[in-house]
């Protein structure tokens, strides 16, 4: 069984009357957004899927989400992580619970896994049941659609990817190869037929066994 390796969240601050020109710089709309939720990690697509949440638990906006380079190993700061994401809202509380929802999902759903006994090759085969705002205008998917969301080192990647694809009536919607910002490669997978989320999972589970195999036999 994978182990996971559960996210660190290493800095959370709001912003409840911010500046116009904060809130233009990081993509919130200043006519409707007028406080902000800022929040740093040490995994990018763990705090993105928990972004996502927070859409759907709240009237809140993903305004920013942001992987910096070369990764949490290597992090500007003490608190600077993987990556920066921003939430915008209306008021305060809008904020307040979509950070909650964005915590909570943190610590209990999206984490990636150790894919070889010794966290030096880790996956993250992650299937959101109901994809929220955020995900969904990125995807070109409706609101509430299940996807895969898969993760991997760069070789790995194209192994586990190739057997999703052939395990489960799904399709691409997005498939980011390296260089990126963590020189991980990701992809995004939905169902052929609408709604199928046993085919999101199923493609996810291969997708992870994939990358098993090729951490414990590299060269065979």
């Amino acid at each position: 069984m994978l182990e996971p390796i559960l996210p660190n969240v290493l800095a959370v601050k709001r912003i409840p009357h911010a500046s116009a020109d904060v809130l233009r710089a990081y993509g919130a709309d200043p006519s409707k957004h007028t406080s902000l939720g800022l929040i740093t990690c040490d995994q990018d697509d763990s705090l993105y899927v928990a972004l996502d949440e927070a859409t759907k638990q709240s009237d809140v906006d993903v305004v920013f989400g942001q992987s910096f380079y070369a990764g949490a190993s290597h992090a500007s700061g003490r608190l600077s992580g993987e990556v920066l994401g921003v939430l915008a809202g209306a008021d305060p509380q809008i904020i307040e619970d979509g950070l909650t929802a964005t915590l909570r999902c943190l610590a209990h759903d999206a984490c990636f896994y150790d894919a070889d006994g010794k966290g030096t090759v880790t996956v993250f085969p992650h299937v959101i049941s109901a994809v929220g705002r955020y995900l969904a205008a990125d995807l070109g998917v409706a609101v509430g659609e299940p996807i895969a969301y898969l993760v991997a080192p760069p070789l790995e990647f194209v192994v586990a990817l190739d057997a999703a694809l052939k395990a489960a009536d799904v399709r691409s919607l997005k498939i980011i190869t390296p260089p990126t910002p963590t020189n991980f490669a990701c992809a995004y997978l939905t169902g052929v037929n609408a709604g199928d989320l046993a085919a999101c999972e199923a493609a996810a589970t291969a997708f992870a066994a994939a990358v098993v195999d090729v951490a414990l036999q590299p060269t065979r």
